[in-house]
């Protein structure tokens, strides 16, 4: 029978290490908010969105063109990407502009294109 490399083959807790960790670990509320942040960057419409809002700031029917989705679903998506404060909007005359909301989610695309391209 092969070992399996990734199971511990005893039962041992290391309890300073747990403490410590414990100690560190993220509020249940911040916890909720990166998990909505990574299901929001987890769906194909949303993450094209904001990979196109990355490379230029873009109206409604910029992105609708752009991805041949509705208008209707656009404002759906931004939306929940506002909601979750990835994108900020600026109306100038009629037309509302959209861009990213600040440099860590331009931070968070370039990681995960980085990663994708190494992998």
């Amino acid at each position: 029978m092969a070992k399996n490399d990734e199971v511990c083959e005893i039962i041992y807790v290391d309890e300073k290490k747990v403490k410590k960790v414990q100690k560190e670990m993220l509020s249940e509320e911040d916890t909720e908010t990166i998990s909505g942040i990574f299901k929001a960057l987890g769906d194909l419409t949303r993450l094209k969105i904001l990979y196109a809002l990355s490379k230029e700031e873009l109206c409604v029917c910029d992105l609708s063109s752009l991805l041949g989705i509705t208008l209707s679903a656009i404002s759906h998506q931004l939306r929940i990407l506002r909601n979750l404060k990835l994108v900020k909007s600026k109306r100038r005359g009629k037309i509302v502009y959209y861009s990213l909301a600040n440099d860590h989610v331009l931070s968070l695309l370039h990681v995960g294109v980085k990663h994708a391209e190494e992998s």
